[in-house]
């Protein structure tokens, strides 16, 4: 419907500009907005007082020249020049009516277009430390990302998602150290446990399926990490960082890199199981989990730096190698090669970014938890680098998640063990209001996630306020039917006894849903969806209280249940790109 209007705007600008020998006007955006105010009209636009002294014209004169090539539109059945030159259009009944068929003719794919056109994004989300269960942070970054991959598609876009699994690095090995020691402790040996190991019961249930696997095979390894632990291999200088550091060396060189590595594989085959199967009982499903691992074995990393260093963006300072990102907008230069030889994890994200570019991808949107806020400017420097195109790589940032339980904050720290997995969340609440919460504040709001609202079964829930929109429509059909009461056709069906005010204002909202589709999409906001979508539940809930749908007037009945069918397809559809059903009872 906007856009229909706007091209209406646009002739209006263009039939204006012939009749006064103008030059420039008709290429002039129109600007049409929806009115705040329902008074003011339906849509309005102020590109009389954008430019009409640039042709000499008072903005009031210039809006009613524009009036006057308006009012004889079938869409339009008012148009008003408001304050010191506001256009304001108001819809026709026929607009109206028409666009209220369409939502039913259409069905599932009413709000989607084609106006990306097939541009390929490839939306990389989540992507946690494989180093124990998702968290209920990790489930609003999986809940946004999935979203706004709906909502791309939804507008044209060819799109892929995907888990970048960091299985390299020293954060694996901390892992594998945390199994080992646990290991080692179900078999009686009393190795002391760092503070900064991984502390969760997880650790000690993968440890306890070691056993299984080895029984006692692996316990001389374990005396000799004892052995060497005794001797104070780890070293004594108050660092913590250095004594894990230590200890990782210390059962690699007692156990063998192979042993080690074997427990590292254990481990990490546990954590991904689990986070794959979270994140599926969720309803995020990727198309591929990207290993940070197959970048070194397949020689990407070296590739990778080697063209950096070919077009002059490495240089050698103190032994080691740095990336000149400075050059390209980062705060401060960044190492790629350490002193030792080692690439640093900097080096594999590189590498990534430049597998991701030739993939073919238009866009590559990562979606990073807020505490990557400073990884954000070396990644478009890297991208810039490689490929000239900085504005190929766009971030978004999920900002964090506050728990509430019984009024008390729950801590959510991986490291500690003490946090809450989503999978506990899901169960609690579950997928759907933990899915439609979680996108309901802006990506880039911190969220106070109540998990006594969350559950509740009362209007204050917003979940559970739209979906029983969604369900009262399907009782009130069932009831339709079980009168032996046949539905209406919504292409015949007479849409003009629908006279009351809540009716048309209903009628309207629903028709700005391909709008606010593509809105979302645009401002990678899966909220406005939600925002949408429960001012549709309110008004259909006013309506349905004061006007009553099964009435006897059987052409007022069929009018009115074509409405409700309106508002049940229009919910479904929000709900479907927000990843949340639409229940037909509750």
């Amino acid at each position: 419907m906007r856009a229909t209007l706007d091209n209406l705007l646009r002739d209006a600008l263009r039939s204006l500009e012939e009749s006064e020998g103008w030059s420039g006007l008709a290429a002039t955006g129109p600007e049409l907005e929806r009115s705040r105010d329902s008074r003011h009209g339906d849509f309005t636009s102020n590109v009389a007082m954008r430019v009409a002294r640039t042709y000499g014209r008072q903005p009031r004169e210039f809006a009613e020249a524009l009036k006057a090539r308006l009012g004889a539109s079938e869409l339009v059945d008012s148009v008003e020049v408001a304050g010191p030159g506001f256009v304001n259009l108001r819809l026709s009944a026929e607009a109206i009516h028409g666009e209220l068929r369409r939502v039913l003719a259409e069905g599932e794919s009413y709000g989607t277009s084609e106006a990306a056109n097939g541009r390929r994004v490839l939306v990389e989300y989540v992507s946690s430390n494989p180093t124990g269960p998702l968290h209920v942070g990790h489930g609003r970054n999986a809940a946004y990302g999935a979203s706004l991959a709906n909502l791309l598609r939804a507008t044209g876009h060819a799109v892929d998602e995907e888990y970048y699994v960091n299985d390299a690095g020293r954060q694996m090995d901390i892992l594998a150290a945390s199994v080992w020691l646990r290991y080692a402790d179900a078999l009686g040996s009393e190795l002391p446990f760092p503070a900064n190991a991984y502390q969760g019961d997880y650790v000690r249930e993968t440890a306890a399926r070691l056993v299984e696997r080895h029984g006692d095979g692996l316990r001389d390894d374990v005396d000799a990490v004892a052995a060497a632990l005794a001797a104070g291999a780890t070293g004594d200088d108050g660092d913590a960082d250095a004594r894990m550091d230590g200890l990782i060396a210390a059962i690699r060189s007692a156990a063998g890199e192979r042993a080690f590595e074997a427990v590292l594989d254990a481990a990490l085959d546990e954590v991904l199981a689990d986070i794959r199967e979270d994140l599926e009982a969720f309803s995020v499903r990727y198309d591929r989990w990207y290993s940070e691992r197959s970048l070194t074995g397949s020689g990407a990393v070296g590739r990778a730096l080697r063209t950096l260093d070919d077009s002059g963006h490495l240089y050698e300072k103190d032994g080691a190698t740095w990336f000149r990102s400075t050059a390209l907008g980062d705060d401060k230069d960044r190492v790629v090669v350490r002193e030792n030889g080692a690439t640093t994890y900097f080096a594999s994200d590189i590498a990534y970014h430049l597998d991701k570019c030739e993939r073919g991808y238009d866009v590559m949107l990562n979606v990073l938890g807020s505490d990557h806020h400073g990884y954000v400017g070396r990644l478009r420097a890297a991208v810039e680098a490689l490929t000239g195109q900085s504005d190929r790589l766009e971030v978004r940032l999920v900002q964090f998640v506050v728990l509430y339980r019984a009024d008390v904050k729950v801590p959510m720290s991986t490291r500690s063990g003490d946090f809450v997995p989503l999978r506990e969340l899901r169960e609690e609440v579950g997928n759907d209001a933990a899915r439609f919460i979680y996108v309901s504040r802006s990506n880039d709001q911190h969220l106070d996630f109540d998990l006594e609202l969350a559950k509740s079964e009362s209007n204050d829930n917003p979940v559970y306020y739209v979906q029983y929109a969604h369900a009262r429509i399907a009782s009130m059909l069932r009831r339709m039917s079980e009168s032996g009461s046949g539905g209406p056709d919504p292409a015949t069906v007479d849409l003009g006894v629908l006279e009351q005010p809540e009716e048309r204002a209903l009628m309207v909202a629903l028709g700005r849903f391909p709008e606010l589709v593509q809105l979302a999409a645009d401002n990678r906001a899966p909220h406005h969806v939600v925002h949408y979508v429960r001012g549709i539940a309110a008004e259909f809930h006013a309506y349905y209280n004061a006007h009553r749908v099964l009435v006897d007037d059987a052409a007022v009945r069929d009018a009115r249940v074509t409405l409700a069918l309106a508002v049940r397809q229009v919910v479904r559809n929000a709900l479907g790109l927000l990843g949340v059903s639409a229940p037909e009872s509750m």
